[in-house]
């Protein structure tokens, strides 16, 4: 069975076009979105993607109206693979039921994959080079070193309680007894 799934940004657009470009394939059901694209909750992707048995096709009009990403693409297009499900689209001529379909949808795999690690690459690169410069990362420290040692001084004087030593530093109660030494 073809199941069709179209999708449009805006309410301005219409979905005429690729209604008609499904159903002139032979799809029997149609699901649709009026949605972004980089939204995640699109109810009549879910609708389409839960019709889809073993054996059936799931037909869109082009690629981008299925993923919001190629990761996405990819990742969506290897889930009906496993499910027995095949995948077409027609602007882009890909159909994963046949063996060229396939090798297609394995180069966009790979593509995306070299994308990917490119991405973590650049991301070490640039980290790594912000911690030679000096880069701290990660959330500041609450208190100074020599506010610790003012906060065990502090503590060590019985007259002083924990909710005024926290309010003269102004820290929590947890910050407080994280930094008394332990007995």
């Amino acid at each position: 069975m073809l199941i069709g799934y179209a999708r449009v940004s805006t309410l301005d657009q219409t979905l005429a076009l690729q209604q008609d470009a499904l159903t002139a394939t032979g799809c029997e059901q149609l699901y649709t979105d009026t949605v972004s694209g980089s939204v995640t909750d699109r109810p009549g992707l879910t609708q389409a993607l839960s019709h889809l048995r073993a054996g059936d096709t799931l037909v869109v009009w082009r690629l981008d109206r299925l993923g919001r990403s190629l990761v996405h693409l990819i990742d969506t297009i290897r889930d009906l693979q496993e499910r027995g499900v095949g995948f077409r689209s027609l602007q882009e001529q890909i159909d994963t039921t046949t063996s060229g379909g396939k090798l297609v949808f394995h180069v966009f795999g790979a593509l995306a994959e070299f994308k990917r690690d490119l991405i973590r690459e650049r991301t070490h690169a640039g980290l790594a080079a912000a911690r030679a410069r000096g880069r701290l990362f990660g959330r500041p420290k609450a208190l100074s070193p020599q506010q610790v040692q003012q906060l065990q001084t502090l503590a060590k004087d019985d007259r002083n309680t924990v909710g005024e030593i926290c309010q003269t530093l102004g820290v929590s109660r947890a910050t407080y007894y994280r930094h008394l030494p332990e007995k």
